[in-house]
């Protein structure tokens, strides 16, 4: 009685192992229906947008307004293309975005890798200090970074608006938190009693780790470098404009044509449409990378 009572429930335990194991998961129509209402409540302003610049001016002004594609998007991309100069404006763009996300992912997995597990003095105030910053509203900023700008002689050109994007307080602090739980202290220890020096273990142990978390923060620096408009439209000129300081001239004018604002807009989502297709699946599969590691 007393073998029989204790084997039987090991039995049972191990029966439902092996079905839990092998079960396989499936979603619900519920979750059929969220996902898909999320996902056209996501595409509706893109949806609109192209929409919108496949039509004319006077057919936006009537009510109600039109709910499909009309003939004119080719017209009116070409048309926001020729008024706002956006060769120029997209290779301006590609450069300061580029630019300010590399130099942001290198600088922030370096500082965040120093404030999660160096041991320095003033360690603590100094991160402190860093996360303070982001409490300042950048419009504060403005004036000073413009007369600084200018006694360099940088005004109306790139440099103005890369410089002070080079490295953030959101970049630092976001590796750092990362790097706490994902870099284990012992893999530092082991790579330095082998001997590496500190270079080579920022190469081969620290970006190996961050890897998930800088492909994260490079997409989300990339966005916010492309769609900067506030210090972009006071540093530069429509003679070496940005996409987002060309666009800006395109609703001048007594009557502005919607429907031409609208291509313009559009021409300048595409490019981080495009660099999402490229690159999300390598940003996915190195969040879900680093989920699984954790």
């Amino acid at each position: 009685m007393t073998t029989t009572e204790l084997t039987l429930p090991r039995k049972t335990g191990r029966r439902r192992g092996r079905m839990g194991a092998g079960k396989q998961l499936h979603a619900g129509p519920v979750t059929y229906v969220v996902l898909t209402v999320f996902a056209l409540v996501s595409l509706a302003p893109l949806v609109w947008t192209a929409i919108a610049a496949s039509r004319t001016n006077h057919r936006l002004a009537e009510t109600p307004p039109p709910l499909w594609f009309g003939g004119n998007l080719f017209k009116n991309l070409q048309a926001a293309w020729d008024e706002a100069g956006l060769g120029t404006a997209m290779v301006n763009s590609v450069v300061v975005a580029g630019t300010i996300t590399v130099s942001t992912v290198l600088f922030s997995t370096l500082a965040g890798f120093a404030f999660a597990k160096l041991r320095f003095r003033f360690s603590g105030l100094l991160l402190l200090l860093t996360i303070g910053t982001m409490m300042i509203p950048p419009q504060l900023a403005v004036v000073p970074l413009y007369l600084w700008m200018s006694d360099l002689g940088w005004s109306n050109q790139l440099q103005t608006v890369i410089l002070p994007s080079l490295v953030t307080a959101f970049g630092t602090f976001f590796m750092r938190q990362y790097l706490v739980q994902a870099l284990p202290t012992e893999l530092i220890e082991a790579a330095r009693v082998d001997g590496a020096s500190s270079l080579r273990i920022v190469w081969h142990v620290v970006f190996p780790a961050a890897r998930p978390a800088m492909a994260v923060l490079g997409l989300l620096t990339f966005v916010f470098a492309w769609n900067d408009f506030l210090w972009p439209i006071i540093a530069l000129n429509q003679q070496n404009p940005t996409v987002q300081v060309a666009l800006n001239s395109l609703g001048t004018g007594y009557v502005p044509d919607q429907a031409v604002i609208m291509a313009g807009a559009l021409l300048g989502t595409l490019p981080l449409l495009v660099a999402f297709l490229l690159f999300g699946k390598q940003i996915v599969g190195g969040i879900m990378q680093g989920a699984i590691k954790g």
